[in-house]
């Protein structure tokens, strides 16, 4: 009986992988269920029951810890809101590092600061633990429809172990460079939508209040040099594109205070690099101040009340 190679014996252990997933919000939720569907068994933890319960109904079992689920697995998948959660869960609070087994691949798809990514990463890496961080890009709908982009930070050989585990639930995975990498590409990402939404809610609202249909504005701004990801699928006036947050009263997709949250990555960054964004430091004050005004669990794309007349 032929011996199985080492590359083999890898292939396999990917094709068939144990994966523990922590955090199923709105973005965790989608992109664990896209696990289960390719044939992974996956193990789910979050704080809310019910998240947890609706992972159970698509195949993936259930943990009564995120020790529990961690343990004796091939990888770990965390999707957590902000820094001070990747942080605690892997090296200050849970310790899962010094749970975890040693040829665990730990994924890390939250956005957070680069530092932070770079401070577990390190931690792991001084474990013998091969860790990436790896935050996304897409939204919801390609959460959902497992066409997210992931943006890489880590080694050459992390990106390539687990590129087969992201292929499950993305169309595009770049590698950006070594750890915290992936953070700052995102971060440099979400400020230029930010920066583009708010152009666009103020644009349509111009149109709006001298009389043009937003559905006619769009349509003219999205086949001139004005056209933008905006436009073309996300587009913030309500009633014009089906399918999207702005036609559901601005509910699910990325909420105002995440993409509050993102902006302020960009300026601390931007202040510690010594990086001149003044636009970006314009699209966070006006995301901050949206937030503040009770829209922050709202979509992003809800930037557009602020411009128009919606209420």
């Amino acid at each position: 009986m032929r011996k199985e190679s080492r590359k083999e014996k890898q292939n396999r252990r990917i094709k068939m992988a144990t994966i523990a997933f922590i955090g199923l919000g709105n973005m965790g939720g989608p992109m664990a269920a896209n696990l289960v569907k390719a044939g992974h068994e996956v193990t789910v933890f979050d704080l809310v029951p019910a998240a947890v319960e609706a992972l159970v109904a698509e195949g993936a079992k259930a943990a009564a810890t995120v020790e529990d689920a961690a343990k004796g697995v091939d990888f770990v998948v965390s999707m957590l809101p902000a820094s001070q959660h990747v942080e605690g869960l892997y090296i200050d609070g849970t310790g899962l590092l010094d749970i975890v087994d040693k040829n665990t691949v730990i994924i890390d798809s939250s956005t957070i600061a680069p530092e932070s990514a770079r401070r577990v990463g390190e931690e792991a890496a001084s474990r013998g633990i091969m860790m990436v961080d790896a935050p996304v890009s897409g939204g919801v709908g390609g959460a959902k429809a497992g066409t997210l982009s992931f943006i890489v930070g880590g080694s050459a050989e992390a990106f390539e172990t687990v590129k087969p585990i992201l292929e499950a639930m993305g169309k595009n995975i770049f590698h950006a460079g070594d750890a915290g990498a992936g953070q700052v590409a995102k971060i440099c990402n979400n400020m230029m939508l930010a920066i583009l939404m708010a152009g666009t809610t103020e644009a349509i609202g111009l149109g709006v209040k001298n009389g043009l249909d937003p559905a006619v504005l769009s349509d003219i701004m999205s086949k001139s040099s004005g056209n933008n990801w905006s436009l073309q699928v996300y587009n913030p006036y309500p009633g014009v594109m089906e399918g999207v947050p702005s036609s559901n009263n601005y509910q699910g997709g990325f909420m105002v205070d995440l993409m509050a949250k993102d902006l302020g990555l960009a300026f601390d960054n931007a202040v510690k690099s010594k990086a001149s964004i003044p636009m970006g430091s314009m699209a966070r004050n006006l995301f901050a101040l949206h937030a503040a005004n009770g829209n922050g669990g709202l979509d992003f794309s809800s930037i557009q009340k602020m411009f128009a007349d919606l209420d």
